[in-house]
C-alpha cells in the first residue's frame, strides 16, 4: 500500500513539473523557493555559529547605564560605572541594600557583561575596598 502511494505521489509530481505548457515555469519557481529556503537555513546556521562580537568597554558601560538608570529611583549622580575587559565595576552610594543587590543583578543581565564587581554601599557605611 505504501509503495502504491509513493508511486502515485511521484507520478503526480512528474506530471506537475513536466507539463508541456506550464512545467518549465513550475520548475523555475520550485528551484527559486528551494534556494530561498536554503539561504535562510545557511543564514540561521551562520548566526548560530558566529555569535555577536564582544562589545568594547565604552559600549558596555553605556549599555549598563541605560539599564540601571532606567528607573527614576536610582540616584544617577551617586553611582559610577566602569568596565575593565568586560567586567563591570559599580562604585558609589545606593539608597538601600536591596537596591544594591538589584543594581548588580541588572548589570549582570546586560548582554556582553562577563562579571560584576559590586563596590556600592549605603550612605553612612564605609566604601568597600577592592578585593584584588
Amino acid at each position: 500500500m505504501k509503495n502504491v502511494l509513493r508511486l502515485a505521489v511521484l507520478a503526480a509530481a512528474l506530471v506537475y513539473f513536466f507539463d508541456p505548457k506550464r512545467g518549465k515555469r513550475r520548475q523555475k519557481n520550485a528551484i527559486k523557493k528551494v534556494n530561498a529556503l536554503a539561504g535562510k537555513a545557511r543564514g540561521a546556521a551562520g548566526r548560530a555559529t558566529h555569535p555577536k562580537e564582544q562589545p568594547d568597554d565604552v559600549t558596555l558601560v553605556r549599555k549598563v547605564e541605560s539599564e540601571l538608570f532606567r528607573d527614576a529611583e536610582v540616584p544617577k549622580g551617586k553611582i559610577n560605572i566602569n568596565a575593565e575587559n568586560g567586567k563591570i565595576v559599580l562604585r558609589g552610594e545606593a539608597d538601600s541594600p536591596a537596591m544594591i543587590d538589584d543594581l548588580a543583578k541588572k548589570a549582570k543581565s546586560v548582554q556582553g557583561v562577563q562579571d560584576v564587581e559590586n563596590l556600592l554601599h549605603v550612605p553612612g557605611d564605609p566604601a568597600p575596598s577592592r578585593a584584588s
